[in-house]
């Protein structure tokens, strides 16, 4: 690979080979590597102008590199970049002559005969007095040899890229593509013991797939805290299976290929939650697990669940609305970031009314939300709470004898 020194050479190399057939073919012509502007003010015998205009990244190697850091952020490669260099040839001479012509027809002719810059003719170049400057270089040990191949431009291509240098008229030119120039970073990776004894193991992969998460009571039953979930999808089964919910994992023993049962683990938050089948595999020597095989994430909603409503500080008589305060205590953990919003709903057959009240900032996570409510008239209330859009469940009346059989029941809370 090369240093920093390399594109540099290769405009010298450049200039240094071209210099020969061209002073041979046009006498007392010159090379030069300067702005074109600068070039036609200067220009008084044959000269052709090299000029780097546009340095890129090569597309076919910039992606080859192998990553350069491990996990831990140090360095185990030598970062490289990958270049195509961009050239533009100008000539400039007496027009009634035709040396512009002459010299375009050597250069042509010189760099379709020898496109590549040889390693001895970049040694020669750097052992050129003239460019003392680039003895540092070392271009002539890189892998990839530099080529060189015209670039078709056209005349509006042209025009644009002569229109940077400023009232400069423009002279014969024709550009080259100088591909690829390999410059390496200069540091010293660490470097890994050798590999004592080899391995291979080998294992059928197979990426599971989670298509929904269901509560164990019923499809349509909300999926409550600490409560068992049917996870459907394909290709679940494997060894050893674990699911990874959030920061907490539980390990499933047996497991079948389409649809794995669980139980939550405690400390989850209400509301939309992330969920992942992990296939561990055992490999080296000794055998270790590796997380070889993850799943998709699949969001699923956890409901919160009331239980314990207090009311106090009731004030307001007869008819007129009642202000107070709440304490709801609830089930699991309401994170202090989490939205969490208070729904009452009268329970009456007649023109219930509705309240909601959105619970204020808390310092902490917690399973107590405590909030003021005002307005509110006197009646019996059906209670529930929503934190981040996930609503607490309210009970159905399940006796078949009960005058309010499968209607809502509770948790309740009576404002009086």
């Amino acid at each position: 690979m090369s240093n920093f020194l390399a594109i540099a050479t290769v405009t010298a190399a450049l200039g240094h080979t071209l210099q020969s057939s061209i002073g041979a073919d046009v006498p007392s012509s010159t090379i030069t590597t300067v702005r074109p502007d600068t070039a036609a003010t200067a220009a008084g015998n044959p000269t052709v102008n090299i000029y780097l205009y546009q340095a890129n990244f090569n597309g076919n190697l910039r992606n080859a590199e192998l990553p350069v850091r491990n996990s831990s952020g140090q360095i185990v490669g030598r970062p490289t970049v990958a270049l195509n260099l961009h050239y533009l040839f100008s000539f400039f001479g007496n027009e009634a002559t035709l040396e512009p012509q002459r010299l375009l027809g050597s250069l042509i002719r010189a760099l379709h005969a020898f496109p590549v810059l040889s390693k001895e003719l970049i040694r020669e170049t750097l052992q050129t007095p003239l460019y003392s400057f680039l003895s540092g270089s070392n271009l002539a040990e890189e892998v990839e040899s530099v080529k060189f191949t015209p670039l078709p431009l056209a005349l509006e291509d042209l025009s644009k890229l002569w229109s940077v240098f400023f009232q400069t008229p423009y002279s014969l030119s024709i550009a080259y593509e100088g591909t690829v120039v390999l410059i390496e970073t200069d540091v010293s990776p660490r470097v890994s013991l050798p590999v004592r004894e080899p391995f291979i193991s080998v294992r059928t992969l197979k990426r599971p797939t989670i298509e929904s998460v269901l509560s164990q009571t019923g499809e349509q039953d909300p999926i409550l805290p600490g409560a068992g979930v049917v996870i459907q999808g394909r290709q679940l089964s494997s060894d050893d299976v674990l699911i990874r919910i959030g920061l907490a994992e539980i390990t499933v023993p047996n497991s079948g290929d389409s649809e794995i049962a669980a139980v939550l683990p405690a400390g989850l938050f209400a509301g939309v939650n992330g969920m992942q089948i992990v296939h561990p595999f055992l490999l080296g020597l000794p055998p270790r697990p590796h997380r070889a095989v993850e799943s998709n994430l699949f969001a699923f909603v956890l409901h919160p669940v009331i239980t314990n409503v207090a009311v106090s500080l009731v004030t307001g008589a007869g008819s007129g609305p009642r202000s107070g305060n709440l304490a709801v205590s609830l089930e699991p953990v309401c994170g202090k970031k989490q939205k969490a919003v208070l729904l009452l709903n009268e329970i009456s057959e007649s023109d219930p009314a509705e309240y909601s009240f959105v619970a204020p900032d808390r310092e902490s996570d917690g399973n107590a939300i405590a909030l003021s409510f005002t307005g509110v008239k006197a009646a019996d209330y059906l209670v529930r709470i929503q934190v981040d859009g996930a609503h607490s469940p309210l009970t159905v009346d399940t006796n078949p004898a009960s005058p309010s059989f499968r209607q809502y029941i509770g948790p309740k809370v009576t404002i009086s």
